[in-house]
């Protein structure tokens, strides 16, 4: 994918929703992956024409795994002229007792199957959120934005239906109203085979992630689900979204634009 066709994507979402107001200041949420490498550079390559002025500041939550360098963003954030701040968390020591091998067993084992809310990576979650939270409010932040995708928005609403019987996904725009951070999701128009291309076109520097249940996870039994649907059914991906996007699921803003 183009820079051209992913700034259209973005800045279309931008406006639908009303996701940016004039000095703005957004915390954009590193994980490492390509996901996340493409919003930062999305909103930097925005932010050099977007009519309302907006200020970057990269964050990532450092879970405490180990063997995680983040040099190469390091550098990506020094060329995108942002400042990028790494905070460390013991997130890891938490959800994995150190030399536990039954907790760690019964971890994986949660992945597969049950409530969505009981898995460890729910755990995470929280735990990473408050901490980037804390930080965003700590360096002024007003805003949050973080990479969900349109694969995301499909896969969290199968995700509801199948363990939760509700009809609901992630809205693009949410005021949480302990700590007043609204969180964006600029990429909600994206494909994730999209942001595969522009990442490999890009050659971002994307970090592995070492959490050990990466890949054994409920949501990427929904992910393979899907994939299967949409070979069957060529478009169905589209049409999904589209039947979120038009299902008035509460808490969605109504477009503006």
């Amino acid at each position: 994918m183009e820079l051209k066709r992913l700034l259209s994507y973005t800045r279309q979402a931008v406006d639908n929703y009303e996701m940016i107001a004039p000095d703005d200041h957004i915390a954009v949420g590193i994980s490492g992956g390509k996901d996340s490498l493409t919003l930062l550079y999305a909103l930097a390559s925005l932010k050099r024409f977007y009519p309302k002025h907006f200020t970057l500041t990269a964050i990532t939550v450092d879970l405490g795994y180990g063997n995680f360098d983040l040099s190469p963003i390091m550098l990506l954030c020094n060329e995108l002229e942002i400042p990028y701040h790494i905070v460390t968390t013991e997130i890891a020591q938490i959800l994995f007792k150190e030399d536990d091998s039954s907790t760690q067993k019964a971890l994986l084992s949660s992945t597969s199957g049950g409530h969505a809310g009981k898995t460890p990576c729910s755990l995470c979650a929280r735990l990473r959120k408050g901490a980037l939270n804390e930080k965003a409010m700590r360096l002024g932040c007003n805003k949050i934005a973080y990479a969900h995708h349109m694969d995301d928005i499909i896969e969290t609403a199968f995700l509801s239906m199948i363990f939760e019987g509700r009809f609901y996904s992630f809205p693009p725009k949410t005021h949480l109203d302990r700590t007043n951070l609204t969180v964006i999701r600029p990429l909600m128009y994206v494909s994730e085979a999209e942001i595969k291309g522009f990442q490999n076109k890009m050659k971002l520097p994307v970090v592995k992630n070492p959490c050990p249940v990466d890949g054994s996870t409920q949501r990427e039994y929904v992910k393979n689900l899907i994939r299967q649907i949409n070979l069957e059914h060529p478009g169905a991906k589209k049409r999904l979204f589209h039947a979120i996007t038009e299902g008035n699921i509460p808490g969605w803003p109504p477009r503006t634009a």
